[in-house]
């Protein structure tokens, strides 16, 4: 890869990521539209790793409380947000976990399909839409129960298939449970960390281990990369979510689902 392919992609996967509009999924069509060769799991590994530093620093005092709370469970505390919020993470992060041990290598193989990021671009951005215009906005994250972070859980694991969006589906998720537009986005980003991290050094270890050659400066500098524009994405986003709502990201994928259609396929 080129310099300039690998800022390209990581700039697109750091605007992505955390902008309910699939990074996985531009991942997908970046190359095709500029006619690259595809870059691989491990590249993709790399920037979303960014992207976890991004969310890890942003929201340093959530992280901060969710470890402390995590202790705080093994002491038996139950009671305390740190620890209701660290139980409720743990949970939501499982079905994800279960589903990428079960289905990745075979989504990867066989899913990584312009024809397959239009169907799912359209579908949950139309569902997107319908639920930040139906749903209730009157919940926090102070709510938040397990059986509120196992449905949002299983939401996330669908957004394996590129085109998904793992932020569009797990904020889709909350904002059907009644959660407020920035709420659903905090409890969407804070459990969209485990996953990437257990994702991430899953395969990055699987390589390793394999012998694979890995790229490190070309992966470190799309982490890099990926790690600042994630940063500034997610400042964006919680910025002026509440003011703006989540139709123009569901525009955004229709339209990008169109021109998918008429250029690719």
């Amino acid at each position: 890869m080129t310099t300039l392919h690998i800022i390209v992609l990581a700039i697109f996967q750091g605007l992505t990521e955390f902008l309910p509009i699939s990074s996985s999924g531009h991942l997908v069509l970046v190359p095709a539209f500029a006619q690259w060769e595809d870059q691989g799991l491990m590249f993709d590994v790399a920037v979303h790793m960014g992207s976890l530093a991004a969310v890890c620093i942003y929201f340093r005092t959530d992280i901060a409380g969710l470890i402390r709370g995590g202790f705080g469970v093994l002491r038996g505390d139950r009671q305390s947000y740190d620890s209701r919020m660290a139980l409720a993470i743990a949970l939501g992060t499982v079905p994800a976990a279960i589903a990428g041990l079960a289905f990745a290598d075979w989504i990867e193989a066989n899913l990584r399909e312009p024809a397959v990021v239009v169907v799912t671009l359209s579908l949950f951005g139309v569902l997107m839409a319908l639920a930040d215009y139906l749903g209730r906005r009157e919940r926090t994250i102070n709510d938040v129960t397990l059986k509120d972070a196992l449905i949002i859980g299983l939401a996330q694991a669908m957004a394996l298939v590129p085109g998904t969006s793992r932020s569009g589906i797990t904020i889709t998720a909350g904002r059907l449970l009644g959660f407020s537009r920035q709420d659903a986005a905090r409890f969407s980003f804070l459990l969209s960390a485990p996953v990437i991290l257990l994702a991430g050094g899953y395969k990055i270890l699987s390589l390793i281990l394999d012998g694979t050659a890995i790229a490190w400066r070309e992966l470190a500098l799309g982490a890099l990369v990926s790690a600042v524009v994630a940063y500034l994405s997610i400042e964006f986003f919680m910025r002026f979510v509440s003011k703006i709502g989540l139709l123009p990201f569901a525009v955004y994928r229709l339209l990008l689902a169109g021109v998918i259609v008429y250029v690719l396929l």
